[in-house]
This record gives C-alpha cells, sequence and structure tokens, in this order.
C-alpha cells in the first residue's frame, strides 16, 4: 500500500525542504538609511521618526504658513464654537498614509505625519511603522507629539484619517488623543469656496491653483502608496518610500497654508484676495449664511462688476434678489429682478408679479409680469417636468389678477 509521501510526490507535490528556494534576502536599504531621522524608545518598543522644521519666513507657493488672523468667523462657519476658544499653537495638523484606501478594521496607517507651529516656525514630524508589530509604539510615540493640545487641523480628516487613528488607538487598547478634539476639516470648506471655479478640489489642485505651489518628481500619487509599503515590508528597501514622506509632508504644509489662505479671506472678504469673480460669489454665499447681508451684498456687487458665467449670474441674482426682498431693500431687489428678467430668468417675472400685485397693488403690471412668465413656460425655456408644475400655477395666478384688476377698473368706475 503506498504511504502518503508517496502519494503526495506522485500528485507532484514537493515533500521536505531539500528542494525549496532560498528565501530572498532582504537589502541593505533600511528606513534609517535612506531618510534621515531617529529611533524613540516607548514602553512598547521603537518607532522611527523624521522631523522638519519650516522657518517662519518659509513661503508655500504664494502663501506663508503663520496665521494671524482670528478663528472666530471660521468657527462659525464649521459650526464648533471650540475652534474659536482653542489658540493657532494648540491645532495639530494630521494626514495619514495607509495600508489600504478603505476604513476597514484591517487598515492601518503606517505613516502618520503631524505638524504644528513652534516660536521659530512649524514643525512637522512623521512616524513610521517600520513593522506593523511596532503599531503601539507608534501611536503611543504620536500622542506625546500631541500632548494636551486640543485642536485638529485635516484635510477629509472627518470621513477618513481621524476614523482609522481612533480605531487603531482602540484596537491597541489605548485613548485616542483625537477623539473629542476640536476639528477644523479643509475639505468641505475648500469645496463651498471653489467649488463653481475648479473641477476638482483635491488638495494638488488647490496647491497648484489657489496656493501657487508645485509639487517636485519626488511626489507619488495616493493611489500607489499602500503597494510601496507592501514592497517595503517584503524586500526591505525603503528607498521607495521617499516619495511617500515627501507626499505626506506636502500634504501637512499644504494644510497649514491653506488654513492661513482661509482665514485671511474670511477675516478680510472685501480685499478680494481670491481674486477672481466666481469666488467672491461663493464667499458672498457664505457671508449670507452668516447673517452677514451687507458684507454679502458687497461681495455680490463686485462679482458683478466683473464678467461671471451665465449660471453663476443667474445664481447672484436669484440669491442676491431674494436676501434683498428678506430684508426689505424692495429697490434693490426690484432692481435685480428687473435686470435677470431682461435675460428672460423665469423666476425674475414671478417674483415681479408677486411684488406688483402685493406691494404696489398695482393689477395691471402685475398681469404684464404674470403673462410674460406664462409665455416663459410655454416656450419650452424651462424642463416639462418644471412645466407641468408650473403652469398650473401661473394661469391661477393669472386668472386671480384679471378679476382683481376688473374689481378694480368697476370700483373706479362706479366712483
Amino acid at each position: 500500500m503506498p504511504s502518503l509521501y508517496d502519494k503526495l510526490k506522485s500528485l507532484g507535490v514537493n515533500v521536505g525542504a531539500q528542494n525549496l528556494s532560498t528565501p530572498t534576502s532582504r537589502t541593505k536599504y533600511p528606513i534609517e538609511k535612506v531618510i534621515e531621522g531617529e529611533y524613540k524608545e516607548t514602553p512598547f518598543g521603537n518607532t522611527y521618526i523624521v522631523e522638519t522644521n519650516f522657518p517662519i519666513e518659509y513661503q508655500h507657493g504664494l502663501i506663508d504658513l503663520d496665521i494671524r488672523s482670528p478663528l472666530d468667523l471660521l468657527s462659525e462657519w464649521v459650526g464648533d464654537y471650540r475652534i474659536s476658544q482653542v489658540n493657532t499653537n494648540e491645532y495639530i495638523f494630521v494626514d495619514t498614509e495607509t495600508s489600504g484606501l478603505g476604513l476597514g478594521v484591517g487598515t492601518f496607517a503606517f505613516l502618520i505625519g503631524a505638524g504644528r507651529f513652534e516660536e521659530d516656525g512649524f514643525h512637522l514630524s512623521q512616524f513610521f511603522l517600520q513593522d506593523p508589530i511596532h503599531e503601539t509604539a507608534q501611536l503611543v510615540a504620536l500622542s506625546e507629539f500631541v500632548g494636551s493640545r486640543i485642536g485638529v487641523v485635516s484635510f477629509n480628516g472627518k470621513a477618513f484619517d481621524m476614523p482609522i487613528l481612533n480605531s487603531r488607538y482602540t484596537i491597541n487598547d489605548d485613548h485616542s488623543p483625537f477623539r473629542t478634539s476640536a476639528h477644523i476639516d479643509l475639505l468641505p470648506m475648500a469645496r463651498r469656496l471653489w467649488r463653481d471655479r475648479l473641477p476638482s478640489c483635491r488638495l494638488i489642485s488647490l496647491e497648484q491653483e489657489i496656493l501657487g505651489f508645485q509639487r517636485t518628481h519626488e511626489d507619488v500619487p495616493g493611489w500607489l502608496v499602500p503597494s510601496l509599503y507592501f514592497d517595503y515590508i517584503h524586500t526591505g528597501d525603503a528607498r521607495p518610500l521617499t516619495s511617500v514622506f515627501y507626499h505626506n509632508a506636502m500634504d501637512i504644509v499644504s494644510m497649514a497654508a491653506l488654513l492661513n489662505h482661509m482665514t485671511t479671506i474670511i477675516a478680510e472678504p472685501l480685499n478680494n484676495a481670491l481674486g477672481e469673480s466666481v469666488d467672491l460669489v461663493a464667499l458672498g454665499r457664505i457671508f449670507q449664511d452668516f447673517g452677514d447681508y451687507d458684507t454679502a451684498a458687497e461681495l455680490y456687487s463686485q462679482a458683478m462688476a466683473e464678467k461671471l458665467p451665465k449660471d453663476i449670474w443667474r445664481k447672484v441674482l436669484y440669491n442676491w434678489s431674494l436676501m434683498e426682498k428678506r430684508r426689505e431693500n424692495l429697490a434693490i431687489a426690484v432692481e435685480l429682478w428687473e435686470n435677470a428678467a431682461m435675460d428672460n430668468e423665469l423666476f425674475a417675472h414671478i417674483e415681479l408679479a408677486k411684488y406688483y400685485e402685493h406691494r404696489e397693488k398695482d393689477y395691471s403690471q402685475a398681469i404684464i409680469w404674470t403673462q410674460a412668465a406664462l409665455n416663459l413656460v410655454k416656450s419650452e425655456v424651462i424642463s416639462r417636468i418644471e412645466r407641468h408644475q408650473l403652469q398650473p400655477q401661473i394661469e391661477h395666478r393669472l386668472a386671480r389678477l384679471n378679476r382683481k384688476n376688473s374689481q378694480t377698473f368697476n370700483n373706479t368706475t362706479e366712483l
């Protein structure tokens, strides 16, 4: 009876170690020989830290890093009162490079960049996980860097970086220093300011178009980062990781420059630091949301004085006119509606019909504007669904106005 050994051999299975290939030896390029840094000893082992200092006069493209404007309006914008109560030096700028692009429990941050303002400039520390078994040491060292600081700045960190870091601290049976932090996430703010001008609000796009900064050939696309780390784990060759450290560092520094630029814009909105009329419109909407209608109106006025894309021009007239209507600045609202009506804007015709009916009691003028609105609806300047909704409403208004006008005429005749 053939043995198990014979059966396996007959199936082509190699039995024993004599035919196994020799494992690939790890290269002689460990992280400490490739990127200058030092190992930090913790109660849970060592972790590798790379430190970089950016002097106070450093310019990141066109923008420096020194945040001089108060954070009060930013706090109101974000909706977290704590932001205005935290000194700039108490914020930690955080960005992670991870083993995957998802939020699963198997995803960990192998490189954590953390920056903070100090007396002589901006200090960046990058905490590198030379082996996944040293994750606790990495997180402990990061906590020591954060210290008692109670604010965090990120770019899409609320959706990505912070959930991953908080999860990793929990898995390692430790308390995350970020879980209750006052959090400034720059991505949603950037979208509010620049989505009408830029096709993408990715950080690298903002660097080029807003900060005037261009990364060097050292950079690496984010989607490639996880595979570079796993190659390093397999081979021990840290040389390709220099691009990852550069990528992470530029993310952090760009966040500091972007925060400085945003706070300056909000603190001095009428100085046109944005430089683009489309951006003035976005800033006007923000101040309108703040309830600062005078500033919003001035920003809209500045934007309208320059050439705007048609769809943005339409939004300005709509937002601005309804804002003035709510403020009872009806002379300004009517002027804006008349300008929009000259360009066949349906909303303007309807608002003018309302104005003349309810404010001026001039039913003849109201009929003129309502009939013009009905003509626009019938001329297919709007979608079929909108026409189906609006045409009965406008026809009903027109019938009511004709009755009112007839009654007024009869009353006048009797007199």
